[in-house]
């Protein structure tokens, strides 16, 4: 069995950090403190408004080559504003991540859908 090209490539996270997440209209987060520690875990892309701004802070964790082989597909954290929560998500994707390890129960509480992932009329 030979292995993919990108059977290493690892879990990713993408941190919205635009015109409600990561700033002070959500107050006692420390933004940079969120994203740093998160990076300790996987590669970290800061993006910008993903249009949920009812859920901020989002988070949305990537499969790794393994967990996208595995049928993991992104999955989207929202309202991810205190250090226990952060260390949760940290926790899950050291485990592997979408794919690799289930939603642990309390990330759960987490977990939404966008709305335009919810459309199957393309509107």
């Amino acid at each position: 069995m030979s292995a993919t090209p990108d059977a290493g490539v690892p879990c990713r996270i993408v941190v919205c950090r635009d015109c409600c997440c990561g700033s002070p209209k959500v107050t006692g987060v420390d933004h940079a403190a969120q994203t740093e520690r998160l990076r300790e875990a996987a590669p970290v892309r800061v993006s910008e408004c993903l249009d949920v701004c009812d859920q901020a802070n989002v988070i949305v964790v990537q499969p790794s080559a393994e967990g996208r082989a595995a049928g993991g597909r992104p999955v989207w954290l929202g309202l991810v504003n205190d250090p226990a929560a952060t260390e949760d998500v940290v926790s899950w994707v050291r485990e592997g991540g979408p794919g690799v390890a289930p939603v642990p129960d309390i990330l759960g509480l987490y977990v939404f859908t966008p709305l335009a992932r919810r459309r199957s009329d393309g509107s």
